[in-house]
């Protein structure tokens, strides 16, 4: 099995595809005003947002995007207007977190997991 797509709500489609065009993501399906998929730049995954009427209540998904180069990604992203929740950190869990929201308030984690992510110390 593998994953394919994750889809996130959204309100407004026209504000949501350019944000995610300045991440980084490629736009590979525009069926506006409802749905919209991009390619990640690197692997095989998807990612999509659909128009919704209503924001789900509560805490929502966490997104998270791997970048290896996570520090020079995040500054490059502050340049072009994306602003974070909180800059690249050292979390307890062996991963290096960035954290922001999307138009929406979706909320999306750039990491850098390395060889931790597969393989913690505290693996089965």
């Amino acid at each position: 099995m593998n994953l394919n797509q994750i889809t996130v709500p959204s309100l407004d489609l026209t504000k949501s595809i350019p944000f995610y065009e300045k991440l980084g993501l490629q736009l590979i399906v525009k069926a506006l005003p409802h749905y919209a998929r991009f390619v990640c730049p690197d692997g095989n995954s998807t990612f999509s947002i659909h128009l919704v009427e209503e924001l789900p209540k509560g805490n929502g998904v966490n997104v998270y995007f791997e970048c290896d180069n996570l520090d020079e990604h995040v500054d490059n992203l502050k340049k072009k207007g994306i602003e974070f929740d909180h800059e690249p950190k050292d979390q307890t869990w062996l991963w290096r977190e960035a954290r922001l929201k999307d138009v929406d308030g979706n909320q999306l984690i750039l990491f850098f997991g390395g060889e931790n992510r597969l393989n913690p110390p505290w693996k089965i």
